[in-house]
């Protein structure tokens, strides 16, 4: 590995994505993303009892998946990286549990899924691990339950919310010369702006996204002309507008080649979710099916994978302290060398 400037480091061997797999419930297979996502149930409770063992069976079913597409066993993957947004990640414990692999739990609330892929690229460039996977999920029911109001109350969402996507992603790397490949990765820092509104997630995320692309970009001598995408996960349509104006005082302007995984898994016009979606299982989701598959087929060939997150508890939200944001980014290339 090679460090570039501040805050990036460049994959001399970069890692093959050599299996991944997406899953996601009713709400999702109703918007423009259904038609990538490998599987796709009308059922939110997966067969389960409770929510949280609904995101759990997500997780299993989604990891299995990737393995069956990979034509590979669990006995064949040296260290799984996993997270949620549960308390103490307990949709990744449960739900990964049976595959008997060595696990490291990660938390970066919606940037989880960029924080398991950069630990499994470092842990496959490194040759400490000849596979490594990142697994990330959401659960809408899971997660309204535990930061906002249980749905039996019926609480009134704002024009800003979003949307927590019922869905997880799993991504396998290994050694190989098949595309996409891990480029390099640049570990955000994090970032507060002073927001303190639950329901605008979006401005607490962005500066945060701004500031990671932005030294991305210095650390690379590259800008958005460079890439076919840049994609984050998830500013949704409040906080891609502020992302625009905080690269704009850059220079840079991303209009044209920016995505949000928020804005692309659901269609705002014909599905009630507001400002758009959001959640790990957004930006893990949307990779591990539209994005992967794009790359596979050779439609995009350059792309800069942002996940950001919202880094507060609902301790935090009860003490009224702000919302930090972070955002991990990840270039993936079709092109090896």
């Amino acid at each position: 590995m090679q460090r570039l400037g501040k805050n990036t480091i460049k994959f001399n061997h970069p890692p093959s994505v050599i299996g991944f797999a997406s899953i996601a419930s009713k709400k999702e297979s109703e918007g423009p993303m259904a038609q990538y996502i490998d599987i796709l149930s009308k059922d939110p409770m997966f067969g389960q009892q409770t929510w949280e063992k609904a995101e759990s069976q997500m997780q299993r079913d989604v990891a299995l998946k990737a393995l069956e597409k990979a034509k590979l066993s669990p006995g064949n993957i040296d260290c799984l990286f996993a997270g949620d947004l549960l308390n103490q990640c307990i949709g990744s414990h449960y739900g990964l549990l049976e595959l008997g692999i060595p696990f490291m739990g990660l938390y970066s609330a919606c940037a989880t899924m960029a924080e398991s892929l950069i630990s499994a690229a470092v842990f496959v460039e490194s040759k400490a691990a000849d596979h490594a996977m990142a697994v990330t999920s959401s659960h809408f029911c899971s997660a309204e339950k535990q930061y906002r109001f249980p749905l039996e109350y019926g609480g009134q969402r704002t024009p800003t919310s979003q949307w927590t996507v019922t869905g997880a992603g799993a991504a396998i790397l290994g050694h190989g010369d098949v595309p996409p490949f891990v480029k390099a990765m640049t570990i955000g820092t994090i970032k507060d702006k002073g927001i303190k509104d639950v329901n605008n997630m979006g401005a607490a995320m962005a500066p945060a996204a701004a500031l990671t692309i932005g030294q991305y970009f210095e650390d690379t001598v590259t800008n958005e002309d460079n890439f076919d995408l840049i994609v984050t996960g998830d500013l949704a349509h409040v906080g891609s507008q502020l992302l625009y104006e905080l690269m704009e005082q850059d220079r840079y302007d991303l209009r044209g080649k920016h995505a949000d995984c928020g804005m692309l898994i659901y269609d705002r016009e014909t599905q009630d979710v507001c400002a758009g979606g959001s959640g790990c299982g957004c930006a893990a989701t949307v990779l591990c099916s539209y994005i992967l598959n794009s790359m596979k087929s050779g439609k995009l060939n350059e792309v800069l994978f942002v996940a950001t997150g919202a880094l507060m508890s609902p301790t935090s939200l009860q003490q009224k302290q702000n919302i930090p944001g972070i955002a991990h980014l990840i270039h993936l290339s079709t092109r090896k060398e």
